[in-house]
């Protein structure tokens, strides 16, 4: 989110590749010097190697059924430079939301499923009761102002949370095909620089804020807004299933426990 650095950092930061589920995880190493390559060469030069780094450690697209299968260098590369509106692989989010998912990519035409499952990957690793820095709460880490503005009761339930993961997602979509409508001129008018779509701008804003991205004309020359609509893009093809697919049972369990029945923190350990 537009200023949701630590709940990024949870789920995927500089990996470049996603944590959570742990099939593209990147080393150390090769995440520094993407990073080095954002600061120094802009966005458009990464996909060559982010592309590189997904065949080399991204695994095969069935996922933990055969981890060993070919990666199909072609389909990754055009799944990492395109639109994000492939068909998701619904065995590559937990079974109870892959609905919301798909519901919330089609909101509008420039933001498809793919987009929202790789935000919500990169955002809290689909953890619903995440809690950002600044206020973010759920599954989409939208800061309160933003859930407050698209937020909807989407399960009836007689309540709006941004802990109820339909709640967050159906806004993360509305958030993004808003955000998308604003940047769509810059990029139609020629500010933009060439190589940077719509879905670009829409990603730099939902991370750096539309303010940022609209001063700028196109994705700010910053690693944080630059490696976050590069970090999206690297997930694509996880969830259109063609490297480093996951199963359902590979997705953690994250349940909160009763506060009531918490043990007391110890006096002595508590520093005063």
């Amino acid at each position: 989110m537009s200023e949701s650095g630590g709940a990024s950092g949870k789920a995927a930061m500089v990996g470049l590749a996603g944590t959570g589920c742990g099939c593209l995880m990147l080393p150390p190493a090769a995440a520094g010097i993407v990073v080095l390559l954002i600061i120094f060469g802009g966005l458009g030069v990464l996909f060559a190697p982010i592309i590189a780094l997904i065949l080399l450690f991204g695994g095969g697209g069935s996922g933990a059924d055969n981890p060993e299968a070919d990666v199909d260098s072609d389909a990754v590369a055009e799944s990492v430079q395109g639109d994000g509106k492939g068909e998701l692989d619904e065995k590559t989010v937990p079974e109870d939301l892959a609905d919301v998912i798909q519901d919330a990519g089609g909101i509008c035409d420039a933001i498809g499923p793919v987009v929202i499952a790789a935000q919500i990957e990169h955002e809290s690793s689909f953890n619903k009761d995440m809690l950002g820095p600044h206020g973010e709460k759920g599954i989409s880490q939208l800061p309160p102002d933003k859930f407050d503005e698209f937020g909807e009761d989407e399960d009836d339930n007689d309540e709006t949370s941004a802990t109820d993961p339909e709640d967050s997602i159906m806004a993360q979509g509305r958030y993004m095909c808003s955000l998308a409508k604003s940047v769509k001129p810059i990029v139609e008018s020629g500010r933009a620089p060439e190589d940077e779509s719509v879905l670009d701008l829409t990603l730099a804003a939902y991370e750096v804020g539309l303010e940022a991205v609209q001063e700028a004309g196109g994705v700010p020359e910053n690693s944080k807004a630059q490696s976050y609509v590069i970090t999206v893009r690297s997930l694509f093809p996880r969830f259109q299933g063609i490297g480093g697919s996951v199963a359902p049972s590979e997705f953690p369990d994250y349940d909160v426990p009763d506060a009531s029945e918490s043990p007391s923190p110890d006096p002595d350990q508590s520093g005063e």
